[in-house]
C-alpha cells in the first residue's frame, strides 16, 4: 500500500511543522479483504509496538503499546493510520501509558495522522495517558475523514499516580486534535496545563477531579453509523444529571454532552477518578457490539 501523504502545511500542528523530512513514521493499514477488515501493512519504529490480535468480529483490532510501558524525555512516537474503503478500525492501548519525569527539560511527543476512507470506521479507545511528577509531554492527532467517513476517538488522561498520592505534579501537558471532513476542518481542539501556573486543584478548574476524558465524534450527519453513536453519546450523562451546574460539585463523575455541529458530537467528562469514569467507557463499548459498528465490545474483550 502506498504511504498517504502528510497533510498540507497550513493543516499541521506546530508538532507535525516541526517534525524534520527524516522523521521516521510506525505506520499501520487496514483494509477489507473477504469481508473482515485486516491488518494489511504495519511498520512498528521503538518505542511504539503494534500488536494485531485476532478480531471475534468483522473490525480490524490494533493495539498500541510502548516498550517500558511508557514515554521517556525525549521520545517521539509519530504513527500513520490508514483506512481503505468500507474498512473498520478498532485502536486501543495496552495499559495506562505512563510519562516519565524529564531531567533536562526535554519533552516526550506523540503524533498521529489519520486517513479515513469512503464508509470507513475508525474507533479509538486508548487508556489513559499518566503525566508523572515532572514529566514534559504534547501530543498532536490530525484526522482526515472522506465525506462517509465515521470516526470516534477518545483522548483521556490521568492527574498523576494518585494511588500514591501524586496529582497535577506533571511540569507541562498539551494535546491538540484536528479533524478535516473532504479537505475541511470540521473540528479543532486544543488543551494545555503547567500545574504550577493554571492552579489546577481550584474549583475554577479541577477541583477534586483527577481524571479527564474527551470523546468525539465525527462523520457524515444522515449515516446510520453517526446516528447510532450520537445517540449512545447523547445517553452518557450518569441518572439524575439533567444539566451541569454547581449542586454536581462532588460526584463521583460528571458528563457533558454537545451537538458541537451537524457532524461532530463533543463529549467532556471529569471523574474523581480513572474507575469513576469506567461507566462512560463501559456505555460507549455496549454501544460498539452491534454488526454494522464493531461487532465485538471491546471492553468485554480486554478484560
Amino acid at each position: 500500500m502506498p504511504t498517504p501523504p502528510l497533510l498540507p502545511k497550513a493543516a499541521q500542528s506546530e508538532l507535525l511543522r516541526a517534525l524534520p523530512d527524516t522523521q521516521p513514521w510506525s505506520a499501520l493499514t487496514v483494509a477489507q479483504v473477504r469481508e473482515q477488515s485486516r491488518l494489511v501493512a504495519s511498520r512498528s519504529l521503538q518505542p511504539l509496538k503494534i500488536i494485531n490480535p485476532k478480531s471475534p468480529g468483522p473490525a480490524c483490532h490494533a493495539v498500541l503499546a510502548s516498550y517500558g510501558g511508557g514515554l521517556v524525555a525525549g521520545d517521539r512516537i509519530a504513527l500513520r493510520v490508514r483506512c481503505e474503503a468500507d474498512s473498520r478500525l478498532l485502536l486501543t492501548t495496552q495499559a495506562n501509558t505512563r510519562i516519565f519525569k524529564s531531567i533536562d527539560g526535554s519533552q516526550a511527543e506523540q503524533l498521529t495522522e489519520g486517513h479515513l476512507a469512503e464508509n470507513a470506521l475508525a474507533v479509538v479507545l486508548p487508556d489513559p495517558l499518566v503525566p508523572q511528577a515532572a514529566s514534559r509531554y504534547r501530543q498532536a492527532q490530525h484526522w482526515h475523514l472522506a465525506p462517509t467517513a465515521t470516526l470516534l476517538l477518545a483522548d483521556w488522561w490521568h492527574a498523576g499516580r494518585t494511588d500514591a498520592g501524586e496529582a497535577f505534579a506533571f511540569t507541562t501537558f498539551a494535546t491538540e486534535l484536528r479533524v478535516s471532513v473532504a479537505g475541511r476542518l470540521a473540528l479543532l481542539d486544543r488543551f494545555a496545563l503547567r500545574p504550577e501556573e493554571h492552579l489546577a486543584t481550584s474549583p475554577a478548574t479541577f477541583g477534586a477531579y483527577r481524571s479527564a476524558l474527551s470523546i468525539y465524534l465525527v462523520g457524515p450527519p444522515g449515516g446510520a453509523r453517526f446516528r447510532q453513536l450520537a445517540a449512545a453519546l447523547h445517553r452518557l450523562p450518569p441518572p439524575g444529571q439533567t444539566e451541569l451546574h454547581a449542586t454536581l460539585a462532588g460526584r463521583p463523575y460528571v458528563v457533558a454532552v454537545s451537538q458541537a455541529r451537524g457532524n461532530v458530537v463533543l463529549v467532556r467528562s471529569l471523574g474523581i477518578s480513572r474507575l469513576a469514569l469506567e461507566p462512560v467507557y463501559q456505555a460507549v463499548s455496549a454501544a460498539l457490539v452491534e454488526e454494522e459498528l464493531l461487532g465485538f465490545s471491546p471492553l468485554q474483550r480486554k478484560y
